[in-house]
Parts: C-alpha cells; structure tokens; sequence
C-alpha cells in the first residue's frame, strides 16, 4: 500500500445539498477512494490529531486509488479553508448549492425530524439570532467562498447547483470526475437515489431513544424482509411545520445580495434563485 494516505480531493458542501449523492457516485468508482464517514477533520475533530485523520483512510486499496473524502459542514467552517491549504494547497475541491432558502428549510426538518429542535421555523429562519443559526449562516455561499478563495485559486473548485443533479445526473458526475482527475464512470442505478431523505417514514422518537442501545445490535439485520417489515409498521411519516409564505419572501430577501457574490465568484447563473415565491406563483 502506498504511503501517502492524503486527500487528493475533498467534497466540502453544502449540507442538505445532495453531497452524499456525490459522495456514493464517486465511490462506485473504482479508481476512488473515499471513507464512507465523514471526518469532519479540518472543522470540529482538528483537535484530535492527524493521526485521526489518517485514519478514515487505513482501508485504501493497497494497489492505489484517487482519494478524496466529503465532509459536508467545511464550506461554512471559519477556520476549514485555512487548515486545508496548510497540509493540502493542491487539493481539487468540490462544492455543490442549493437554494438557500430550501437548504435552510431542510435542515430545519432534519433536526426536527431527530427531535433536536421542537419550534415552529419562524423561531430559527427569522434572523441569525436563534439557537441554531446554521440553518440561517450556512446558506450564506457568497461569504463563505469568498473565505475558500482567499486561500484556494479559482481553478481548484468546482461548483454545482442541487438543480443540476435532477436535470442531468450523468452530467455532474462527468465535470466532478474531470475536476478531480479522474476516469468517468456514472452508475445510473445511483441517479435518483437520495440518503437522509425527510419523507421517509421515522419511528417515533420515544421508540428510537429505547432502541438506541440496541442499535450495534440490529446492524446485521437492518435491510432484511423481516427487519423492514417490521419497522414498516410502526414508522411514520413526518408531519413537518410548514414554511410559510410570507417567511419564506423575508427569506429570499435576506439572502438576495449573498447569492449575488456568489454568482460573482463563481461565474454560475443562481438567478432562480432571488426571485420571490409571490412573483414564481403570479
């Protein structure tokens, strides 16, 4: 096996926009390398070492491969860009956008999907000042790249929309695959499949905090017949608050003149995405 273990390309976000989509379409390349966890290295795990980031990386395939890794939160991590250019100045970076409006939302409903938050969404989407204001500061994609390219040229990020994922699949693949130097392979068996989905059924919470223990448990199980139909009758779906309209408008304009800098930067028509739900609707 080689010796040097170090990312050749990192998937840096955003999060609730399909990077786990990326990250399994790459790993069905079989000249790519990249661990299944995410290492969240360079944000909130720098203090353990990089030993510990050498790590997610012990399962290489000895003969070589083209490795990479995806953690998703590094785009809106202050301190990310400057920790990676210090141990990868070469890295080929990867970052894909969603609206900010919809990546707010949906982050929104993942945490309430696990219970962590319990309040409407006008208690965390109205301003930055909430108890969880990532939902808000984490779709701010023109201030945060602006922070990348101060330490990465240009050249070495590439940038996709959400959109572009449901519009030509095999499209993002090929350009990504480009980007990171690697031969192009597109599993269409991968292309409509989407992980941390909010629409499917969850048990209810109580049932999920008593299973909790049990959870190393059921890993061997966990996809049988007898298993899902199991956990098929007592999962749920979940009935998330909705966005409102008019929240949904202070939204839109909240984040009208970061989506400008980020078109600036990145050379990327994002205009769909500063047009009012009112004016889409009229």
């Amino acid at each position: 096996m080689g010796s040097d273990w170090h990312p050749e390309f990192i998937v840096i976000g955003a999060a609730k926009a399909a990077t786990t989509w990326i990250q399994m379409q790459l790993q069905a390349n079989p000249v790519i390398f990249m661990p299944d966890p995410e290492p969240h290295y360079f944000s909130r795990e720098f203090g353990q070492g990089e030993a510990f980031y050498a790590s997610f990386f012990s399962g290489r395939p000895a003969d070589g491969a083209l490795i990479g890794e995806k953690s998703a939160d590094y785009l809106s991590y202050d301190q990310a860009p400057a920790r990676i250019a210090a141990m990868l100045p070469k890295v080929r970076l990867v970052v894909q956008l969603r609206d900010p409006v919809e990546r707010a939302y949906s982050d929104y409903k993942m945490l309430f999907r696990r219970g962590t938050v319990r309040g409407q969404p006008e208690e965390y989407l109205s301003s930055l000042d909430n108890p969880q204001p990532r939902f808000l500061n984490d779709g701010l994609y023109g201030k945060h790249l602006s922070r990348w390219l101060d330490h990465f040229e240009r050249e070495q990020l590439f940038a996709f929309r959400f959109e572009d994922v449901a519009r030509d699949p095999e499209q993002v693949v090929r350009l990504t695959s480009e980007h990171i130097g690697a031969p192009v392979l597109f599993d269409p068996g991968l292309a409509n499949k989407h992980e941390n989905s909010s629409k499917s059924p969850l048990l209810p919470l109580p049932l999920r905090k008593a299973l909790a223990p049990l959870k190393d448990t059921v890993r061997p199980v966990r996809g049988t017949r007898l298993f899902e139909g199991a956990r098929s009758l007592l999962a749920r779906q979940v009935a998330y608050p909705p966005l409102r309209p008019d929240l949904r408008e202070r939204l839109t304009e909240f984040y009208q003149k970061d989506i400008d800098l980020a078109e600036k930067l990145l050379g990327l028509d994002l205009s769909h995405w500063k047009v009012p739900a009112s004016e889409i609707a009229a």
